[in-house]
């Protein structure tokens, strides 16, 4: 049996070699996207092709001043951020898995003065509360395959709510820091019927509520109609097997927030794994 994250060991130098040459964001460029990923979890590591999508995303804009992330796996309300610094210990939110996962590090630089200026932002929308906590998978295995040399500040956000309106209001608030080079992340998964997957699913097999959820989510989002996506619960199809609980799709609304153009969606990233949607997504 293969070593637990044998692919991303085999990955891991050839991509640290590429983000130290990557350019970094400088005043002047463009805004950086506001992103929504599908991050999987640790068996991300274990997916070769999975892992080069994501790398040949993050490669193909500047490497950014920092990084704004909303997790599907830190639900808390009010408003509360984290401002890890290296020696903060991540968050192994999951069970079950091989060791070798408990063991893996991302100790990114000290995110205190990005955390700041991101607590007063949202200070318009309510309480905003910064509390030590470590990145949770939601955000630090998608981030290290992206940024490998954990050289980029990651400011984490909660999700206090699962209103699609004050989510909005939230990326909104973030929208300006795009053009100091900042990347804002909304971090789920397009579907994610955990309860559902059954072995032909294992084998590739993608059910219909699964495939009927994901493209009606494209095709809002394609035709920037914000309204029927806030209205998921009333009109998506599939959605008490692709979502039965929502914390994995609702992170798409800070990223349709901070989006300046809501005609600009592409997809980056589509296919899936275990018959859920892994569609990840970028908007000007």
């Amino acid at each position: 049996m293969a070593r637990a994250a044998a692919a991303f060991d085999a990955f891991e130098p050839a991509a640290l070699a590429a983000s130290a040459e990557q350019v970094v964001w400088q005043p002047g460029d463009a805004a950086l996207p506001s992103i929504y990923l599908s991050h999987g979890a640790p068996p991300l590591f274990d997916d070769a092709g999975w892992m080069d999508e994501l790398f040949a995303w993050s490669t193909s804009m500047p490497k950014p001043t920092g990084i704004v992330i909303v997790s599907a796996h830190w639900e808390t309300a009010p408003i509360t951020i984290t401002t890890p610094d290296p020696s903060t210990r991540l968050v192994y939110d999951f069970g079950g898995f091989d060791p070798r996962y408990y063991s893996m590090e991302y100790a990114t630089p000290d995110s205190s003065t990005l955390g700041a200026d991101v607590a007063k932002r949202l200070s318009g929308i309510g309480e905003v509360v910064n509390r030590p906590r470590g990145l949770d998978h939601g955000a630090w295995v998608p981030l290290k395959v992206m940024y490998p040399l954990a050289d980029v500040p990651v400011v984490q956000l909660s999700l206090p709510t699962d209103r699609a309106d004050i989510l909005l209001r939230m990326g909104a608030r973030l929208r300006d820091l795009r053009e100091q080079g900042v990347l804002v992340i909304g971090s789920g998964f397009m579907t994610h019927g955990l309860p559902f997957i059954t072995p032909a699913m294992i084998e590739g097999k993608v059910p219909g509520w699964s495939r009927d959820f994901d493209a009606w989510a494209w095709g809002a989002i394609a035709a920037g109609d914000v309204d029927a996506l806030a209205g998921f619960r009333q009109s998506a199809p599939g959605l008490p097997y692709a979502h039965p609980t929502v914390e994995h799709f609702i992170p798409l609304f800070v990223t349709l927030g901070a989006a300046t153009d809501l005609s600009s969606a592409r997809t980056v990233i589509e296919g899936q794994m275990m018959g859920l949607s892994r569609r990840s997504l970028e908007l000007v």
